[in-house]
């Protein structure tokens, strides 16, 4: 096996650049010029970088389960495989695996690597995922929305370590390092200062090479994330602030440039070897990332993105009009991106011509390979940590609940999460709703029959109890009028909502039809939302639950924020975990509903 990483692998390996013009608010420092002449005489004048990378890993050390935890493989016959993925242990190997051979190897990461994670990392403030990546040779991420989910403060300490100042330390004698990789927050500013929150970007050297990364989260953040935890920062434009410090780090002698990017798109195909693009009806790729990738500056070589959780290798024209990789290695560590970026020693640029761009191939972590030995172990001793929370049942089930994986809009497990939730609420002194909405994103995976551990088939845990819904938000409910419902559930399909829908799951007894074969709000149909079978009075008012991200007007639905008379209850989690323990036990498990609330035209 390997040897393990440690700290001082990244320190020697990669250099923080000095960063931004003195307008910036910061210093600038050159490189020296034609450092690497007399190596390049002595080696060739070309040579290949590996650009490894994987993004959206959320915490997921152990293998997903159900549906989160597979990809889709598109077969030579047309057909579909679903192929088991992911895990520390797998992709920590993998990653090994791909380096050999390969004395020019950087790995590279695109944000979300914690937040929203399982409870084995979630429960110690994701400081075990942070160690893992450290282990695993990761050199640099860029930030994802999800970093944001405990605030700027807890941000600074995954990067910089440090006990975490309410629980302290997990382990007796032992002080958490913090990550041995940079995070860059390129378009993330103080407000006071106009200074990047952590570095903007770094420089990659190995014997004379120099590669520049520059990091940056979607300029949506502000949107998705509690805004108690983003307090006095500013989000700037993805493309404006990239081409900012392509010029900074150009005026440096850096020519070689990856973009890490937090934001995605949507390929036309779910299989993760799609040929993306193949130049027949409907190909291809869409989505905010096509936009960014055709106006960030050419001094860029490639991009790697994430986000969206979609798996994709594809080409899009620069502003010159030379084609550009563009990749995405869905989520939780289910897939690595291996990209051939050729290295000129004269111009330190990549070569890229108008007919060939740099190859980039997306593998799966697969579970049929030997498990690295030191994430086994990472992973056992977080574990014995964890048992006395995680292990306890809390609920029973007949089959497997889809959530994350679910096809549909509406999910079954979505269903049961809002039941739970006017069930915590609906009594009169404990908020008195008539029904709770649920939204999509904070269904983080599926609840599967099969044992995850020793508990045995059928028996929810707590920590996958946990792992569904990790946020642990605490329930509001709020005075709405039938007219403010409807524009809430209008803002599911408009607004920033309408290039991808975000449609919430709602409680037994709201029904409604949604008609996708139309544009923005008029999406939903009107006269069919009804609650409980009586058609939505515009100028009633109704008592509705929702978890405090919503009724903050989180995801896109500023109309919460109009809400009155707020009530707040117990957490989702709870609300979750309580309902699970009465609706459920192993002679009588809970199977899984119909999830026909929504109708759905297409």
């Amino acid at each position: 096996m390997p040897a393990t990483p440690q700290r001082g692998r990244t320190v020697r390996r990669l250099t923080i650049g000095a960063a931004v013009l003195a307008a910036a608010g910061l210093t600038a420092a050159a490189l020296p010029a034609g450092a690497d002449t007399g190596h390049a005489a002595r080696t060739g004048r070309t040579v290949d970088v590996q650009l490894l990378s994987f993004n959206d890993f959320h915490g997921n050390l152990e293998p997903p389960q159900g549906s989160s935890g597979t990809v889709e493989e598109a077969q030579p016959d047309g057909s579909k495989k679903t192929v088991p993925a992911g895990g520390a242990e797998y992709l920590a190997q993998s990653l090994r695996t791909a380096r050999k051979g390969h004395p020019y190897s950087v790995t590279a990461a695109a944000g979300d690597l914690v937040g929203a994670s399982p409870l084995l990392s979630g429960l110690f403030h994701d400081e075990p995922t942070i160690e893992a990546m450290n282990r695993l040779g990761l050199d640099v991420t860029s930030v994802g929305n999800h970093e944001f989910d405990e605030g700027r403060a807890e941000l600074t300490r995954l990067q910089k370590g440090g006990c975490h100042p309410k629980d302290g330390c997990y382990e007796h004698g032992k002080k958490f390092r913090g990550a041995g990789f940079p995070y860059l927050t390129a378009n993330v500013t103080d407000e006071k200062t106009g200074k990047p929150l952590l570095k903007p970007y770094t420089v990659w050297q190995h014997k004379g090479v120099k590669i520049g990364f520059i990091g940056v989260t979607l300029e949506g953040t502000p949107d998705i994330v509690n805004a108690d935890g983003i307090k006095g920062l500013k989000f700037h434009d993805e493309v404006e602030t990239i081409n900012k410090y392509a010029k900074v780090l150009n005026k440096q002698g850096v020519k070689s440039i990856v973009a890490l990017i937090h934001e995605g798109g949507l390929p036309a195909s779910t299989s993760y070897n799609y040929h993306c693009d193949s130049p027949g009806p409907g190909d291809g790729i869409s989505g905010p990332i096509t936009d960014i990738a055709k106006h960030v500056t050419s001094k860029v070589d490639a991009l790697v993105t994430g986000h969206t959780h979609q798996a994709y290798s594809c080409t899009i024209p620069d502003p010159s009009g030379r084609p550009r990789t563009v990749t995405s290695a869905a989520s939780y560590g289910k897939l690595y991106t291996d990209t051939t970026l050729t290295y000129d020693r004269r111009t330190r640029d990549i070569v890229r011509t108008s007919v060939k761009a740099p190859g980039a191939v997306n593998h799966v972590v697969d579970r049929t390979q030997p498990k690295a030995a030191d994430m086994t172990s990472l992973i056992a001793r977080w574990n014995k940590l964890a048992a006395p929370v995680a292990s306890r049942p809390v609920g029973h089930i007949s089959a497997d609940i889809a959530g994350r994986g679910a096809a549909a809009p509406e999910s079954p497990l979505g269903d049961v999460i809002s039941d739970a939730q006017l069930e915590a609420t609906k009594a009169d002194g404990k908020g008195g709703a008539q029904l709770a909405l649920m939204n999509p994103g904070g269904v983080r995976s599926d609840l599967a029959f099969t044992a995850s551990g020793s508990e045995g088939d059928g028996v929810v845990t707590y920590g996958e109890a946990f792992t569904v819904q990790p946020f642990t938000n605490m329930m509001n409910v709020v005075d709405l009028t039938g007219a403010q419902l409807l524009t809430a559930l209008q803002q599911q399909v408009s607004g920033p909502n309408e290039a991808s829908p975000k449609i919430l799951q709602v409680s037994r007894g709201l029904t409604y039809t949604l008609d996708m074969t139309k544009k923005g709000a008029d999406r939903i149909v009107k006269d069919s939302v009804k609650l409980d079978g009586a058609a939505l009075d515009p100028a009633k008012t109704y008592r509705v639950a929702m978890n405090e991200f919503l009724a903050g007007g989180g995801d896109g639905f500023p109309a919460f924020k109009d809400g009155k008379n707020k009530y707040v209850g117990p957490s989702d989690l709870d609300a979750f975990t309580t309902y699970l323990t009465a609706h459920s036990s192993a002679a009588d498990p809970l199977t899984p509903p119909k999830a026909d609330r929504i109708t759905v035209v297409k």
